[in-house]
């Protein structure tokens, strides 16, 4: 068991106890951090709270982080897109459709059932249902992910995506044609509350969101574009072009109501490059994988009609 400690300044008081602790880790949700109150895993000046609870100036906080438990989820044999393996990190080219690791509903076919066959050595950190994930990309996004093989190199990569240092570059076919040839999208991301499945642009319990986005090739109706990742919340690229009016076409959550009968399942969007330093011999690694078929052909199906 894994133990820390706070003292409560001035910038946290008055914050909820739940939200303000699941910012201090990047891997730690806020259901994860309710349910380790529950368990009486944290106490504040020696005394159990609720997850409500409102952080007060000097409050003492200790968090206790059981050990993971043994993985539930079982190997599996897959034909995974390897792109980089060594004793510390991989990076895979994970294809649209798959899940990334077990949750109610898909306990089988994720990319950790597949890492768990194809290499023993997978980090802990993140508990029993996701060893060796660092960062997501959602089930219908396409491309490249990085995976720690030990806790050590875990906790270098999600520094690295904290201190912003890491390189994320997707490209995706939006909806419209979008006017502008760069621009930054600077809005803060958070749960619907009309919907607690999406996420929205709102300042209420929100996280800052920054994307980046350069128009590759604009055509009739729709704007080929490369999104880069300043910071990496739930469904970032599409939430936020969304919200500028320039939904990802085929998305099934953000596109629009009647969006046209497109040859892809899901959102055209592709995680095309990747960078990071290496965690245990401080070499900067860059990785590049093009967008798959079915976003090729919906890209040359588009650009028929375009002319």
């Amino acid at each position: 068991m894994e133990t820390f400690e706070w003292i409560i300044n001035e910038e946290a008081q008055n914050e909820r106890l739940d939200k303000w602790l699941s910012s201090q880790e990047n891997d730690w949700s806020r259901t994860q951090v309710q349910q380790w109150m529950k368990e009486g895993n944290l106490t504040v000046n020696g005394n159990n709270v609720k997850s409500n609870y409102k952080c007060q100036m000097n409050d003492h906080v200790v968090l206790h982080v059981p050990e993971p438990q043994l993985l539930d989820a079982e190997p599996e044999e897959m034909d995974l897109d390897i792109v980089y393996e060594d004793e510390h990190v991989l990076v895979v080219n994970k294809p649209r459709g798959m899940v990334v690791h077990p949750a109610p509903g898909h306990l089988t076919g994720t990319l950790v059932n597949g890492l768990m066959a194809h290499c023993k050595d997978l980090s802990g950190i993140n508990g029993v249902l996701r060893p060796g994930i660092v960062h997501r990309i959602d089930k219908d996004t396409s491309g490249l992910l990085m995976v720690a093989k030990n806790d050590k190199s875990h906790e270098s990569l999600v520094n690295q995506l904290k201190d912003k240092t890491t390189t994320r570059i997707y490209k995706g076919i939006a909806h419209g044609v979008i006017a502008h040839d760069h621009g930054t999208i600077d809005a803060p991301i958070g749960r619907d509350k009309q919907d607690r499945q999406s996420m929205t642009v709102t300042d209420d319990n929100s996280r800052d969101a920054v994307t980046h986005f350069t128009v590759l090739e604009r055509l009739k109706e729709f704007t080929l574009v490369e999104c880069r990742l300043e910071t990496g919340r739930t469904h970032q690229i599409r939430v936020h072009m969304k919200y500028i009016g320039h939904p990802l076409a085929g998305d099934p959550k953000y596109g629009p109501p009647r969006t046209l009968k497109l040859p892809i399942e899901g959102q055209a969007l592709h995680a095309a490059v990747l960078g990071f330093t290496h965690p245990v011999t401080g070499e900067r690694l860059t990785f590049e994988r093009d967008v798959p078929d079915d976003f090729n052909y919906l890209l040359d199906e588009i650009r028929k009609s375009s002319r």
